[in-house]
């Protein structure tokens, strides 16, 4: 690690202050009607949903507790009608991708090998990286398979990305968990870029300020604004067991909740 000092004959360091809790933008890619919605529903609320508007695009802040450490995740349900076309609202902001397929639906998987190919170029170009994860959904339509998990696990490792397969019907921990593990890749990701980042110390008269970035920062990017967004905060029910369970307002009106 290299050092870059000042001109002051004396150097007293400084504590680093402590931040703010830190911050996770997850975005949520795919094609139509692979479940997007129903993945972060599930995972922000632990209901199913079986009816939504799938035109309109929602990002959702929850507070979680991951590996005994509190983060603001925020969750971007798009809603690209024309594939991975327009993107750029997305790209900057992304501290992690999630891309789902379905696997009763070819198509829906040939989307995702799109998505891959527009995010995985420009995320090895970031420094830290933003992971992806290839996600298939509604394995409880097995029968019905038409992608099979070696498909998956090969365009997942074409892409040098995670994969799981869950269903957002019938299993909660298997959602919060890929989403937890998007959480965690990114610190991972943080980490490994603090550890290669030179440490710079600058110079105030006589008083020298050490100041790395933690890992996974907490995240100041600006909220992209499409003309659909709306913004909803749920406490995560794990982190606020004693509280009343957590609620979707805003989806009363374009959601069934089961």
């Amino acid at each position: 690690m290299s050092l870059m000092f000042g001109k002051a004959r004396t150097c007293n360091i400084v504590t680093i202050p402590e931040h703010e809790p830190a911050e996770c933008n997850i975005v949520v890619l795919g094609a139509t009607g692979s479940g997007k919605s129903a993945l972060t529903v599930k995972f922000l609320t632990k209901r199913f949903i079986s009816e939504y508007d799938p035109n309109l695009e929602d990002t959702y802040s929850s507070e979680e507790i991951v590996d005994q450490q509190p983060v603001q995740v925020r969750v971007m349900d798009t809603a690209d009608q024309d594939g991975p076309v327009n993107c750029e609202r997305y790209l900057a902001w992304a501290s992690a991708f999630l891309v789902v397929y379905s696997i009763d639906n070819k198509c829906s998987f040939e989307i995702c090998q799109q998505y891959l190919e527009m995010v995985t170029p420009y995320t090895k170009g970031l420094q830290p990286e933003s992971p992806i994860i290839l996600l298939g959904n509604k394995v409880d339509m097995e029968r019905y398979r038409q992608v099979s998990q070696t498909d998956g696990e090969t365009l997942a490792a074409r892409f040098g990305c995670t994969f799981f397969e869950v269903s957002a019907c019938l299993d909660f921990p298997s959602v919060q968990h890929v989403f937890h593990e998007a959480v965690r890749e990114a610190r991972r990701e943080a980490e490994r870029s603090l550890a290669v980042r030179p440490l710079y110390i600058s110079e105030d008269k006589s008083t020298v300020s050490l100041s790395p970035a933690p890992p996974l920062l907490p995240c100041y990017k600006e909220l992209p604004t499409p003309t659909t967004a709306k913004v909803v905060t749920v406490k995560s029910s794990r982190a606020q067991s004693k509280r009343r369970a957590p609620t979707l307002t805003l989806l009363k009106d374009r959601f069934k909740i089961f």
